[in-house]
């Protein structure tokens, strides 16, 4: 029995690879490589010592995924796969919707088909939009406010709808607040295709060399230093959640932050940087980006009570597991032109 990786190939789906072959499970990864590297699974091979079957496929094709289903025994999904880029996603609402909703529904229509029934489903916490209560627990209203957000709100939606219409589903949406850090090897980690949409490995890229400065993106928002606050949380963390969430899946469907309930700033993160890498870091305030909001923290008491899980790794160490990936792989996955 397998459990089947949607996206496995990517930043968050390689870590929680790791820690679903570690644990002992046999893993099947299929992922269309659009925004990821098949070297990542090559890369985990190496750091667990165990083989993981790779399909290379795109999930919005129902044929490929009934294929997977019917040639490997599947118990339980992990469904990453899905477009992210916020501002993307504003620039090309069609291409979002298509993608991330017809993957979804083609997913879990072949689970259903092929009797397995356990899905962990990786959401967000744009799904808040800009919080009324702070931190944030789960039954905080929700209202994206951007397709990419939306994409996951009406996932869950359909998520929620599925459960209600058989009770053999168990299904865990996950909402996860800031990913940040690599495997603690620096042999994984965030690599993304062209300049980063996110700002920790951006900073990275300005701490190798790869970029001139970081821009900061208002200084004038209601927190201490002006700058964005965001709930960073170490993806070892959060894939080890992913792991507590298939051993505590519910009866039907449930919701469940994944975060620290910590907050760090723009220009935290760009200090906490400069003193792990040892490298400056050059940074300049530019005007607000739209629909950027001032702060963003989760309330993780259920996922701490009801998966018997937290995010125990802290900021400074976040930073120092994102630096020694970004120095031992200055041009991620790829070796240099």
């Amino acid at each position: 029995m397998s459990i089947l990786v949607t996206g496995g190939a990517g930043y968050i789906g390689s870590h929680t690879v790791v820690a679903l072959l570690e644990r002992g499970r046999d893993v099947v990864v299929v992922d269309d490589l659009s925004n990821s590297s098949e070297e990542s699974l090559n890369r985990v091979r190496e750091l667990t010592g165990r083989d993981v079957t790779f399909v290379k496929a795109d999930i919005t094709d129902r044929s490929a995924l009934d294929a997977v289903f019917e040639s490997h025994t599947i118990e339980s999904v992990i469904h990453f796969a899905g477009l992210k880029a916020v501002g993307e996603s504003v620039a090309e609402p069609l291409r979002y919707y298509q993608n991330n909703l017809v993957s979804s529904m083609n997913l879990l229509g072949a689970m259903a088909d092929h009797d397995c029934w356990d899905l962990v489903f990786s959401s967000s916490a744009t799904v808040y939009g800009d919080p009324e209560i702070l931190p944030i627990p789960e039954t905080a209203p929700t209202g994206a406010t951007n397709p990419y957000g939306q994409t996951k709100l009406m996932i869950e939606d359909i998520c929620r709808d599925v459960a209600a219409s058989d009770p053999r589903w168990r299904i865990s949406l996950l909402r996860y607040f800031n990913p940040v850090g690599a495997h603690p090897s620096g042999n994984i980690g965030e690599d993304p295709n062209g300049p980063p949409n996110n700002l920790v490995p951006y900073v990275m890229q300005v701490a190798v060399g790869r970029r001139d400065k970081v821009s900061v993106f208002g200084d004038d928002y209601d927190t201490a230093d002006g700058t964005g606050v965001r709930d960073y949380i170490h993806v070892v963390d959060l894939a080890l959640g992913h792991l507590a969430a298939l051993d505590h899946l519910p009866k039907g469907c449930d919701v469940y932050n994944l975060g620290t309930g910590n907050g760090a700033s723009v220009l935290d993160i760009i200090e906490t940087a400069r003193d792990v890498s040892g490298q400056e870091i050059p940074h300049e305030i530019t005007d607000r980006r739209p629909g950027d909001i001032a702060t963003s923290l989760a309330d993780p008491t259920k996922a701490q009570t009801e998966l018997e899980w937290r995010a125990d790794r802290g900021l400074e160490l976040m930073l120092s597991d994102a630096w020694r990936w970004q120095e031992k792989n200055p041009n991620g996955f790829n070796e240099p032109d």
